[in-house]
């Protein structure tokens, strides 16, 4: 097996064991896979449920661009589809697709609720949209999230850009691996800022004329 291959299957096992660590997916799902020239490493399913995402780089999988099985322990994910459909339409802008199940922005995909950014280090993100209702493992959901990054290549190239499937989580594809993974982290956090802000501010706008504000006050910056 070549190397790089190797050394992303490690990758793949110590991400999914800090996200699950740091709430950022659970026992119930969650997925992570990464392009490696014309092959893709996927965690198996199961991942959370059966291995409370203590994986071995040999328990990553190892696929084809039509999610034929080369290598590796377990089925494939039930989110496959997903994952192909995003390295299939955005190969020319990133190599990571994670799918997370992160504790804040679970919030937001139970209440069908986007997520505007709040944080200086989520506004490149954009607001993080709902994508319309379909059922979890289907093409339908494939495609209603690849259809929600059109446009948001240049987001991908530089670090990440994603998508909420409501009621279910978020999915997000980045340059590679540790780009996309930050960029979960920081999203989630932005969601946690939200949540606290209507706790203690009690407020239902997410504070839009400070955010306002502080957008126009940013955009001096940017020409």
């Amino acid at each position: 097996m070549d190397t790089a291959i190797q050394q992303v299957r490690f990758q793949i096992a110590e991400i999914g064991a800090l996200m699950y660590d740091r709430q950022l997916t659970d026992a119930g799902g969650g997925n992570i896979s990464v392009r490696v020239g014309d092959v893709i490493c996927l965690s198996p399913r199961y991942s959370g449920q059966r291995k409370r995402w203590q994986l071995s780089p040999e328990d990553v999988l190892v696929i084809d661009r039509e999610g034929n099985k080369l290598e590796g322990k377990g089925d494939l994910s039930r989110e496959t589809k997903v994952h192909l459909k995003l390295h299939n339409t955005y190969a020319d802008s990133g190599t990571a697709v994670i799918h997370a199940h992160a504790q804040y922005i679970l919030v937001f995909a139970a209440m069908n609720r986007s997520i505007p950014p709040v944080l200086e280090q989520t506004v490149k993100f954009g607001d993080i949209q709902v994508v319309d209702y379909a059922p979890a493992h289907s093409q339908d959901l494939a495609d209603n999230i690849a259809n929600a990054l059109k446009g948001q290549e240049s987001r991908i190239s530089k670090q990440a850009a994603g998508a909420i499937a409501p009621w279910h989580g978020l999915f997000l594809m980045g340059k590679d691996l540790d780009m996309a993974y930050d960029a979960v982290e920081r999203i989630n956090t932005n969601a946690q800022i939200l949540l606290m802000t209507q706790q203690y501010l009690g407020t239902n706008d997410y504070l839009a004329a400070e955010r306002a504000a502080l957008a126009a006050a940013m955009g001096k910056y940017e020409k």
